[in-house]
């Protein structure tokens, strides 16, 4: 009767050992899925402001915007703990200006950065010029063009 008291004892120490092993390695997996859950929404964050910036280079024009806005510093409230960077780039007469706009941000394992670049072209001309296609664009027709070759 004794030796099955002892067993009973090591059979309930081995499974509460086996218990918190397995709840440690579930709260350790738990943690690590809400870091790049959180990194995951911080990098779409800074890329939605990075397209913000190069639509507002492209609303103002390469030419207004520095005027306009600062080209870099922190982004305005509830994104401070982002900073961008807007670069602007003159490649010469009638070509486009290279924007590159820059988002950084305090990530888990360090700085964390995105980088966005286009080409946009310098605003001039006359506003109320017609900007119509000389011939216009029949998008059904690809459809159907489409459901005829099937």
């Amino acid at each position: 009767m004794m030796r099955h008291r002892g067993i009973a004892l090591f059979d309930a120490i081995i499974g509460s050992m086996l218990l918190a092993v397995g709840l440690a390695v579930v709260i350790s997996l738990t943690t690590r899925s809400l870091r790049t859950q959180s990194d995951g929404e911080r990098q779409m964050t800074a890329a939605w402001l990075a397209d913000e910036y190069l639509n507002m280079v492209l609303v103002e024009g390469p030419v207004d915007y520095p005027k306009l806005y600062d080209n870099s510093g922190y982004c305005e409230y509830p994104f401070e703990e982002f900073q961008y960077d807007v670069n602007i780039e003159d490649q010469g007469i009638h070509l486009p200006f290279r924007v590159t706009a820059t988002i950084r941000w305090p990530g888990s394992s360090g700085e964390r950065s995105v980088q966005v670049q286009t080409l946009i072209s310098e605003r001039g001309g006359d506003p109320n010029q017609p900007r119509a296609p000389k011939e216009m664009v029949d998008r059904l027709a690809r459809w159907d063009d489409i459901d005829k070759k099937r």
